[in-house]
C-alpha cells in the first residue's frame, strides 16, 4: 500500500476510533476495530472507493455492530457485569465536543444507557448526535431506509432523554467544588452530609473492583452514602489490594467531573459524578484493573493539580 493510502486512512484514524469507542465503550476495543478497518482498508480495491471517508466510517461501524451482537459480548454486557471505560479529558478517543449533544454522548451516564439500546439503535443513535450524519447517510452506512434510520432515532433518543438524569450542563468549577465536598464529606466519615448531597431519586454503579459478577447498584440515599463511606474508609485489606496508599484527584473524565485514585503513577479507580442542581445525580465507580489501562497510561502524561486527598 502506498503512503498516499497509509496517510489518508491516518488522517481520519481519531475519527475513527471516537466513533469505535462511543458504539463500543470501550477504548481497547475500539482500537482493536480501527485496526480491522486498516486491513480491510488495506485489502481493497481502493480505485474502486469512491468517498474514502464514507467507506472507512461504514466498515468501522459495522465491525462495531458485528462485536455488539457476538454472543460473548452479549452474555458479558447483559449479565450486569459492564461499566464504559473511563478517558481522560483531551483524550482524542472522546472525538468531537463542540455541541452539548457531541459532549453528552461520550459521558459516562449515556454510554451506560446505550446499552439498553439495540446494536443498530446505538450506531443510528451515534452516527446521529455525535457526528450529524444525515439519516440519507446513516441508512447507507447500515444498510437500512432512510425512514428505519429515523425511526431508530427517535427510538434512541426517547430512551436516553427519558432515562437520562442530567439534562443541562453544569459549571465546571462549581461541579469541581461539589465533589471536593463530597470526597471530603466520604473521607472524613461525615454520612448525614454525604445524604444532604444526594438528589433525591440519586443512583450509584460500581462494578466492584471488578470483583463482583454484577454490577453493583444503589439506589436511596442513605444505601448510596453508606457505600461511599464503605468504599472510602482506609483499611489495610484495601491498601493491599491497590498496592499502597492513594491519592485521590479531581479531574475530568468523559467531561464529567470524578475523583481519580492514583497509587504512585498508576491509576486504581476512578468514580465519574453526575451534577443537577447542586447535588450529586449519580456516581459511576471503575475500579476493575483492565478498565484503567488507558487512563493509566494518560495519566503518566498527564499534570494533575495536586491531590485532594493525599494520605488515606
Amino acid at each position: 500500500m502506498d503512503s498516499a493510502a497509509i496517510d489518508r486512512f491516518e488522517a481520519g484514524r481519531s475519527r475513527l476510533a471516537s466513533l469505535a469507542y462511543r458504539l463500543l465503550g470501550s477504548a481497547a476495543d475500539a482500537e482493536d476495530a480501527v485496526q480491522d478497518t486498516f486491513l480491510r482498508w488495506q485489502a481493497a480495491d481502493r480505485e474502486l472507493i469512491e468517498v474514502p471517508e464514507a467507506w472507512l466510517t461504514k466498515v468501522v461501524t459495522n465491525l462495531c455492530l458485528d462485536r455488539l451482537r457476538s454472543a460473548q459480548v452479549r452474555h458479558e454486557r447483559t449479565a450486569g457485569a459492564w461499566l464504559p471505560e473511563p478517558l481522560l479529558d483531551g483524550d482524542p478517543m472522546l472525538g468531537p465536543a463542540d455541541t452539548f449533544e457531541q459532549r453528552e454522548s461520550v459521558s459516562m451516564a449515556v454510554l451506560t444507557l446505550m446499552e439498553r439500546l439495540s446494536p443498530v439503535e446505538r450506531a443510528v443513535y451515534v452516527l446521529r448526535e455525535a457526528f450529524s450524519y444525515p439519516h440519507s447517510e446513516i441508512a447507507q452506512i447500515l444498510d437500512i431506509t432512510e425512514s428505519a434510520s429515523q425511526q431508530h432515532a427517535h427510538r434512541a433518543r426517547r430512551r436516553v432523554t427519558a432515562e437520562r438524569r442530567v439534562s443541562t450542563e453544569v459549571d465546571p468549577a462549581s461541579a469541581r467544588r461539589i465533589v471536593e465536598e463530597f470526597l471530603s464529606a466520604a473521607t472524613s466519615g461525615r454520612t448525614d452530609r454525604l445524604v444532604e448531597m444526594l438528589t433525591a431519586d440519586a443512583v450509584a454503579v460500581s462494578d466492584g473492583a471488578g470483583l463482583a459478577r454484577r454490577l453493583l447498584r444503589y439506589t436511596t440515599r442513605e444505601r448510596i452514602a453508606s457505600f461511599v463511606r464503605a468504599g472510602l474508609k482506609p483499611t489495610a485489606a484495601k491498601r493491599r489490594l491497590a498496592g499502597g496508599s492513594p491519592a485521590f484527584h479531581i479531574a475530568l473524565l468523559n467531561g464529567s467531573p470524578a475523583v481519580v485514585a492514583v497509587v504512585e503513577d498508576r491509576v486504581v479507580g476512578a468514580v465519574a459524578f453526575d451534577i443537577s442542581d447542586g447535588k450529586v445525580a449519580s456516581l459511576y465507580g471503575i475500579a476493575a484493573a483492565d478498565r484503567l489501562t488507558r487512563l493509566t497510561e494518560a495519566w503518566r502524561q498527564y499534570e494533575p493539580e495536586g491531590p485532594v486527598v493525599d494520605a488515606w
